[in-house]
């Protein structure tokens, strides 16, 4: 008897293992298609900081198609993207608290919804596909054009630009830009 709870327990143990090994495995091949990176903006005491994956287009049609239009986008693969800031800002003269928020959007054709969601960490998307997303958590929602231009990013691109005295966060993939504008 006592040989067999000995068995059984190696038994789980083996099989614990080989499970966190594949899970481990998939989550690897899933960041070599859509690798993870972060961008930060720095000036005078400000920080922000976005954490997100980047998926590449592969000669899809990628808005209207593989990312629907007037649907909830998770901003990138994998994880919910992450954005921080160490101070309020201002999103079209709305104020955004200085924290960490999960960044998603509505992508549509004439414009672009984008929503700071107090919730973070989570995989971008449930079980059944769709925005792994909680509304009531939502902070912040800004409506911006998006811009459709000849060039065409192969990866989807966060980043930052200065403009001024502001700076612009512009999320780009395929041949659409959104630029958010950011005040502090």
């Amino acid at each position: 008897m006592r040989k067999f709870v000995i068995f059984s327990l190696v038994g789980v143990a083996i099989i614990g293992a080989l499970i966190v090994v594949l899970v481990y495995l998939q989550m690897k091949e899933t960041k070599s298609f859509s690798p993870e990176e972060e961008v930060s903006y720095k000036q005078k005491d400000l920080e922000l900081k976005v954490l997100y994956n980047r998926p590449y287009k592969k000669d899809r049609e990628i808005f209207g198609a593989l990312v629907p239009f007037d649907q909830v986008w998770r901003t990138g693969a994998n994880e919910a993207t992450t954005f921080e800031a160490n101070k309020d800002i201002k999103i079209e003269n709305k104020t955004l608290k200085a924290g960490k928020y999960s960044l998603w959007a509505i992508p549509g054709r004439e414009k672009w919804t984008v929503i700071f969601n107090s919730e973070y960490g989570q995989w971008g998307i449930n079980s059944k596909g769709d925005a792994n997303r909680n509304p009531e958590n939502d902070v912040l929602t800004v409506d911006v054009m998006p811009v459709v231009q000849d060039q065409v990013f192969e990866q989807f691109t966060i980043s930052f630009n200065e403009s001024g005295e502001d700076i612009e966060m512009v999320l780009a993939w395929d041949k659409t830009l959104v630029i958010i504008p950011i005040e502090y």
